[in-house]
């Protein structure tokens, strides 16, 4: 079972837009955590357990294969103050995530702080417009990349 934190397990398009975020967040004083990139299909088949037919809270609606973490093009982060993780996502620590959220578009990543359904301000993806079957298939985002 792989779930790795590496953003060397990340497809190159990917990694990096995911370095070019980092930095832009460390430029401005934020320190990021990247929690998850790339996830196996057996341990995305256990997160998907999580909650359901395993103890602990629902962490995610995707089974195996249906996450982009999945096919490479996926991360989490949590930002971090005082050497602790700040989940919060309202008031000041709502603020923070926004301006995550901006800097992750700023270098072409989609932010899932933006989705309308089972919103996750941790995740970030570049899957240049191609879809799980896309990306399941073998195919693979185009490699050009957007300057913060």
């Amino acid at each position: 079972m792989k779930n790795s934190r590496s953003l060397d397990d990340l497809l190159p398009p990917v990694r990096a837009r995911a370095q070019a975020f980092l930095d832009a967040c460390k430029q401005e004083g934020i320190d990021l955590l990247v929690t998850s990139t790339f996830r196996d299909l057996e341990s995305q088949a256990a997160l998907y357990a999580q909650g359901r037919t395993t103890p602990g809270k629902r962490v995610t609606n995707a089974k195996a294969g249906q996450s982009y973490h999945n096919w490479r093009v996926a991360f989490d982060v949590v930002p971090m103050r005082d050497g602790k993780p700040v989940w919060n996502t309202t008031g000041a620590d709502g603020k923070l995530w926004e301006r995550i959220g901006q800097l992750g578009e700023a270098v072409g990543l989609e932010w899932a702080g933006r989705w309308k359904t089972f919103r996750e301000y941790a995740h970030f993806q570049y899957t240049g417009g191609l879809s799980l079957a896309q990306l399941a298939a073998g195919k693979t985002p185009s490699p050009e990349v957007a300057s913060a």
